[in-house]
Formats: C-alpha cells, sequence, structure tokens
C-alpha cells in the first residue's frame, strides 16, 4: 500500500533533495572509502567499479533533485496547478522528462561506457516525418529497472514521440517519477487496489487519447524475468488448460508468457495504431544492486531491436485465439533474437537459471 500523495509530496520529495545535497558533501569521503575498498578487493575491474557507480548515483540523486525543483516552477507558474493539464504544461513536462532521461543517459556513458545499438533500418528525415503521421502501441519485454528508461528516452529523444506509459504502481515511491508521471497520461498498475478491468479501462482510455505522436508503452509479461516468475507463468497457463502456449513457453528461455489483456484493449482502443515490438540483450543481468555490482562493466554494450508493424498488418479484426496466437508468434521471434545477440559470456536466463 503507498503512502497518499500529499504525504510522498512533503516527505519523499524533500528528503530526495536532502539526500542529493548529503551525497555532494560526502562524495570526497566517500570516493576515497570506495577507492581503498576496491584496492582490497585486489581485483583490478573493482578498484574503480566503486568510484563509477558512485559518481553515476551522484548524477542521478542531482537529476532528480533538479527535476523536482522544474516541477516545483511549473506548479506555481500554472496557477498553482491550476493549468498543469493544458497542452502547453503538458509539452512542458515532456521537456523535463526527456532533460532528465538523457542527463541520466550520457552519465551512464561518462560512468561506465554504456553503448546501445538499436537494430532499426536508418531513415531519412521524410521517412521520419511520414511515421509521425500515426499512433504507436509499443510491446515490449521487461528485464532490469533500466529497460524502461531507455525505452522511453528512445522515444523522447530519437523518435520525437510522446510516451504514455503503463507501469508498477511502486514506481511513485521515486518522487521526481512520482511527480513527472503523474502530471502526464499514464496508468499505475497496482493489483491489490482494483481488478484487472479496471486497468484494461484505464489502458483503453489511453489508446484511445494518443495523437499521431503519441506512443503507448505496454510490458506484456507484467514484471522482471526471474526464474520463479517464469516458472510459475507456465504453470498458470496449464492449469487454465492452455498446454499449448505452456509449451510454447517453456521453449522461451529468456521471456516470460506474454500477457495479452492490456495489449489487445490498447490494440482495438487505437484502431489507427501501428504495433511495435521491442526486444533487448544486456540488461537481463541487471535487476538488484548485487547484480549491478556484479555486472555492470566498463564498456558495456546493450543491443536493442525494434520490429514495426504498420496499421493493416495489425490482427484487429480476428478472433482473440488468433490475436493471442499472434502475440506469442512475435515473442518466440523476440527470444530467439535475443539468444542470439546476447552478450559472450551470458546463457538464456532460464538455462542459467538451472545451472545455479
Amino acid at each position: 500500500m503507498l503512502p497518499p500523495r500529499l504525504l510522498r509530496r512533503l516527505v519523499l520529495a524533500p528528503l530526495a533533495v536532502l539526500i542529493a545535497l548529503a551525497l555532494a558533501v560526502l562524495f570526497p569521503l566517500l570516493a576515497i572509502v570506495t577507492t581503498v575498498f576496491g584496492w582490497v578487493m585486489r581485483r583490478k575491474p573493482r578498484r574503480t567499479r566503486a568510484v563509477r557507480l558512485l559518481v553515476f548515483v551522484l548524477a542521478w540523486a542531482f537529476g532528480e533533485t533538479a527535476v523536482l525543483f522544474m516541477c516545483l516552477g511549473t506548479w506555481i507558474a500554472s496557477g498553482f496547478g491550476g493549468r498543469l493539464r493544458t497542452e502547453p504544461f503538458q509539452t512542458r513536462h515532456y521537456a523535463v522528462m526527456q532533460w532528465f532521461l538523457d542527463a541520466v543517459y550520457r552519465a551512464a556513458v561518462r560512468s561506465f561506457g554504456l553503448r546501445i545499438e538499436v537494430d532499426e533500418p536508418p531513415l531519412t528525415e521524410l521517412e521520419l516525418t511520414a511515421r509521425l503521421a500515426r499512433p504507436v502501441i509499443v510491446l515490449s519485454r521487461h528485464a532490469g529497472p533500466g529497460d524502461s528508461f531507455l525505452l522511453v528516452r528512445q522515444l523522447l529523444s530519437v523518435y520525437r514521440r510522446r510516451p504514455r506509459v503503463v507501469m508498477k504502481a511502486t514506481l511513485q515511491l521515486d518522487p521526481c517519477l512520482d511527480v513527472v508521471v503523474n502530471r502526464l497520461p499514464n496508468v499505475f498498475i497496482s493489483r491489490t487496489r482494483a481488478g484487472e478491468r479496471h486497468y484494461t479501462e484505464q489502458i483503453e482510455r489511453l489508446a484511445r487519447g494518443l495523437d499521431e505522436v503519441g506512443a503507448l508503452v505496454i510490458f506484456p509479461e507484467g514484471g522482471n524475468w526471474t526464474p520463479g516468475r517464469w516458472e510459475r507463468g507456465i504453470r498458470r497457463l496449464e492449469q487454465l488448460g492452455r498446454r499449448d502456449l505452456a509449451s510454447r513457453a517453456r521453449q522461451m528461455p529468456n521471456l516470460l508468457a506474454p500477457r495479452g489483456g492490456g495489449a489487445f484493449a490498447a490494440i482495438m482502443a487505437c484502431p489507427d495504431a501501428d504495433v511495435i515490438f521491442v526486444a533487448h540483450a544486456g540488461l537481463d543481468r541487471l535487476v538488484s544492486p548485487a547484480d549491478i555490482w556484479r555486472h555492470l562493466d566498463l564498456g558495456q554494450v546493450i543491443r536493442a531491436k525494434w520490429w514495426r508493424v504498420p496499421v493493416g498488418e495489425v490482427p484487429r479484426d480476428a478472433s482473440h485465439e488468433a490475436q493471442l496466437q499472434w502475440l506469442y508468434q512475435w515473442w518466440e521471434r523476440m527470444d530467439a533474437w535475443i539468444t542470439q545477440n546476447r552478450p559472450d559470456q551470458d546463457r538464456p536466463l532460464a538455462m542459467a537459471g538451472e545451472e545455479s
């Protein structure tokens, strides 16, 4: 259960600012401690890893602090919140979101040598303009806390889209995200507060409001990949009598079985939208702080693949079963691509989980 919004604003937002200031004041001491720790570990890659991680955390904290003050300024300028939902202020908040995501991305590149490789045919300016004539519904895999940030940044900064995201309600515990995202059209999913139909209706409302530069982002897996979630997803299908889908899900070692409810609701609610499928490899191991410490090495490469299905090829008039088969076919295609493009030292997640 999340704290009330007013409490989050009065407690979590000031706390984020205080943490950023404390990090800035203590940074020299923390840098010395982390450097000594790296030498004690006696492993060369870890001698600077702690310092690089500390620099990135400091950049993130100051970015969040800047966003909070920007949002305070827009709240005052909007007549103390009276015009926040108007088009000019919506545009300003998308600009604030883009600034923050670009800043975090640059910090990651400088701190870790992070490199993003997106596999998509290059577009001329004319082709890009033509693509911006229709809304899109983006169906992406979900693995690691960074994939949604990189995906939304790609939509904002590269494709010049206005993303609307379906995300977990617990993300509102991040004060920066809480303020910005609640001022824009998005959906927070909380399984304990309302039923699935409630969120399906919210997703339909978001999809119906998409304009030609809109992008609705959905993660049909519903969460990050873990061995337990992978097995539970397969068992759920077996309990529903869908052993055919359970067998197909077991043959996808990198992905969870997709749930089609929210995706199909969005697709049907916005008949003019193209559908984009997104797969990525390289973020799978970066889930917990311990994972980040072990696997986030200098020069990390994250590969992504975007497939676009034109509006005329999306099976909107097909039966639900045909639509579900279509979704699984795309998920199988994504899983095969992930296996082929996973970093050399990594194995498919299900196989790695079995070995551990």
